[in-house]
């Protein structure tokens, strides 16, 4: 049998946002309206088709004094007082909440007991806490502060250290992955029975997370380097004009690459469990601006000195090119324009680039390409865009509806993660920048690794800081 807990307390203190958060299941209805939920509804994780761990979904307490005034006259077997409580009123209308949420316990589930720690100690939580006790189920007590303005917790932690096995403060809104882990490292001291069932369900959880920031790697670094490398072209035939075609080759190639990093985004999403039918970016997120916009590469990417340091020390013409991407010609100035001459050209740099190109097109006896990337600065800007998905999936509560703002940055200052990377860093991205686009035969593996494992790294640092 699989460790079960009925998340129980008063109407509108969050017990559904506590658990959608534990069971990264964001379809689970939470409602500032009290009394939303009147129906006891179980939730199962499993990871890999294998049940894991339950947590039940409860009404609010409606009656308390009056539960608590039963449970004192009871003279019966102690360890049937819930069992005996739920056959009595269970056609009873005014006790229907409660036998709702105390049915679960007589399948022996243990209680995780939900407080609003911003508001005061009242006779009815009392009750609350008193009932629990003479269940006599293995219990914690969770406070959580639905804002930041006023904090009774001292209140509670004196009240609940003589009802409850163990107390911890668990916010639903802002709830790490670690955060749900040292809840379940906290429930292990409730009741010693259940501490192996959850060693191995923690242990599950931490090899899951893992792999998910992993897979996230993988697709990342499929969709770079695919961006990257990607190039179309159109046939010409002798005395058409350019320009159309033109027009049409780059309407596709930005299409294609807005599809690709779409695709990757809900990829991404969907890793994380965030499954909602319809979702929406914060409304500061910096991805609103769209992929080939003059704003996303103000904002995101390297400085101009960032990117010509780097050419200076891998030289050569990946050199050439980020001279003329730091020199301002870059993907994002020109598409403002309408132009595609720079990273989503195949821009070979310095005098080369006004000699054998035309609005950032080769040119061929009867074709017209586009292709691949030749500004690194496309790069940075991809891996900026992917990282900040990264980090709204990877930090984002469960049972949170919506998110909070952000801290304001300094004007004129690069916004993304890779304008923070140490030299060697950005040496890294551009071996493999420049692997990608020499389309070399045989892979160039260590530049390839290099990068690799730069990106897991940042993704994993980005997952262990979540909340913190």
């Amino acid at each position: 049998m699989i460790p079960e807990f009925a998340i129980l307390g008063h109407p509108n203190e969050g017990k559904s946002s506590v658990v959608s958060t534990l069971t990264e299941d964001d379809s689970i209805k939470v409602s500032r309206t009290p009394g939303e939920t009147r129906e006891s509804k179980s939730y199962t994780v499993s990871l890999d088709g294998k049940p894991l761990i339950r947590f039940v979904d409860t009404p609010g307490f409606q009656a308390p004094r009056q539960v608590l005034s039963w449970f004192q006259s009871y003279d019966g077997q102690a360890d049937q007082i819930t069992a005996q409580f739920v056959k009595t009123f269970k056609n009873d209308p005014f006790f229907r909440d409660e036998c709702e949420l105390l049915d679960p316990l007589t399948r022996g589930a243990g209680i995780i007991y939900v407080v609003d720690g911003s508001r005061p100690v009242r006779q009815d939580d009392l009750a609350e806490m008193e009932i629990m006790r003479l269940t006599g189920r293995p219990r914690m007590a969770i406070i959580n502060s639905k804002t930041d303005q006023q904090d009774y917790t001292p209140d509670w932690n004196m009240e609940f250290r003589k009802h409850f096995n163990a107390i911890r403060v668990f916010n639903s809104n802002t709830a790490s992955f670690m955060d749900r882990i040292l809840m379940l490292e906290s429930l292990k001291s409730i009741d010693q029975e259940w501490e192996p069932r959850l060693i191995s369900v923690i242990q599950a959880f931490k090899t899951d997370w893992e792999q998910r920031i992993r897979t996230a790697g993988t697709i990342i670094l499929d969709t770079i380097g695919a961006g990257i490398s990607f190039s179309i072209s159109s046939g010409l035939k002798p005395g058409m004009d350019q320009g159309p075609v033109h027009d049409k080759l780059t309407k596709k190639y930005q299409t294609h690459i807005r599809r690709q990093e779409s695709l990757m985004f809900q990829k991404i999403r969907l890793l994380f469990k965030h499954r909602q039918f319809e979702f929406h970016l914060p409304s500061y997120s910096l991805l609103n601006h769209d992929l080939f916009s003059k704003q996303t590469f103000e904002l995101l990417g390297l400085s101009r000195d960032q990117l010509a340091l780097a050419g200076a020390v891998l030289g050569g013409t990946l050199g050439a090119a980020i001279d003329t991407a730091a020199a301002g010609i870059t993907f994002g100035v020109f598409t403002a324009v309408g132009s595609l001459l720079g990273a989503g050209s195949a821009a070979l740099g310095g005098k080369k680039m006004s000699q054998q190109k035309k609005g950032g097109f080769r040119l061929g006896s009867d074709v017209l390409r586009l292709g691949p990337c030749k500004d690194p600065q496309f790069l940075f800007v991809m891996l900026d865009r992917a990282f900040i998905y990264y980090s709204h999936m990877v930090s984002r509560p469960h049972g949170r509806r919506d998110l909070p703002a952000p801290p304001l940055a300094a004007n004129g200052l690069k916004q993304g993660v890779t304008s923070g990377f140490s030299q060697a860093q950005r040496g890294i991205c551009l071996r493999y920048f420049k692997h990608l686009t020499r389309r070399r035969i045989i892979k160039d593996d260590k530049s390839i690794q290099a990068f690799e494992s730069l990106i897991r790294s940042v993704l994993s640092d980005m997952a262990s800081s979540q909340g913190h």
